[in-house]
């Protein structure tokens, strides 16, 4: 079958990207956004959107596809209300950045019908700052959108094939990880560089106020390190609280190499840091 709408809820940096990136490369459906109503204005003006309802329920009424495209802990209160309430043959995805927890609510309120159901995803692509306005077309284009299938040992269905084609049309490059894997990848290469930065930018801040100087002769190791700590705490929150254990490990980790970093900042242990970190990457693209 052909996928005639697509409801996005949560029409903001993501889900806004998502339906310019739709409309740009052709799909020829419809697009329902879900959001505040000013929101929703502000993304039928910039063509993300054909429509919008402020209701999820009456947003999704019709739609082949669902996408939750809001933070971690509103998908998964939205999956408790729209999966029992929608058809069976909706097709309900996400792009929030944690899964085993959604993977485990799906399998709560589906059962068995999770795996068809349910296509938990993350585009690994955003921007330090949210909302409509920054949405980009070109978002996803050579980004990777990671899957967690529910059931890794079931066919995808028809609809989950056509959906990630439809990834694959706007540029994106669609791979499936189990949602444990996932959880703990992204706390090592995700959630503790946001985490870095926020401390870094947090402690400039405490310990040179706003000092112009700073500004002044910063330069791009600072920018490119403290860039991110722009973003915003709603959606983070939601990460820390669904991914805690993971993001507390990789936390505990870096300590112990900070640790082994002051320790050696007159001895050999220096030199042996800067020499492996100059080999991570060596041999991808």
């Amino acid at each position: 079958m052909a996928i005639r709408q697509i409801t996005i809820v949560g029409t903001g940096l993501i889900g806004g990207s998502l339906g310019l990136a739709l409309r740009q490369t052709g799909f020829a459906g419809t697009i329902v956004g879900c959001d505040k109503p000013e929101v929703l204005d502000a993304a039928i003006t910039r063509g993300a959107i054909d429509r919008g309802a402020s209701d999820p329920r009456e947003a999704a009424l019709d739609s082949d596809i669902v996408v939750l495209a809001t933070p971690v802990g509103a998908i998964l209160s939205l999956l408790e209300r729209l999966a029992p309430a929608i058809p069976a043959g909706t097709l309900i995805t996400d792009t929030g950045s944690t899964k085993e927890q959604l993977v485990e609510r799906a399998r709560l309120v589906l059962g068995d019908n999770a795996a068809a159901r349910i296509l938990p995803g993350h585009p690994m692509a955003g921007k330090e700052h949210g909302g409509i306005e920054h949405a980009d077309s070109n978002l996803f284009r050579d980004a990777v959108w990671l899957v967690t299938p529910i059931d890794p040992e079931k066919s995808y269905t028809t609809q989950q094939q056509e959906y990630m084609e439809l990834l694959r049309s706007i540029g994106a490059r669609v791979i499936a990880i189990d949602p444990q894997r996932h959880d703990r990848l992204c706390a090592w290469i995700s959630h503790l560089p946001q985490m870095m930065a926020t401390a870094l930018a947090s402690m400039l801040r405490e310990e040179l106020g706003d000092d112009e100087t700073v500004a002044q002769i910063g330069g791009r190791a600072l920018r490119e390190m403290t860039r991110i700590a722009h973003s915003p705490y709603s959606m983070w929150r939601d990460i820390a609280l669904t991914n805690s254990e993971n993001i507390d490990e990789a936390l505990q980790r870096f300590e112990q190499e900070l640790a082994h970093l002051r320790e050696n900042l007159r001895g050999p242990g220096l030199r042996e840091m800067f020499e492996s970190a100059n080999r991570f990457g060596e041999g991808r693209g």
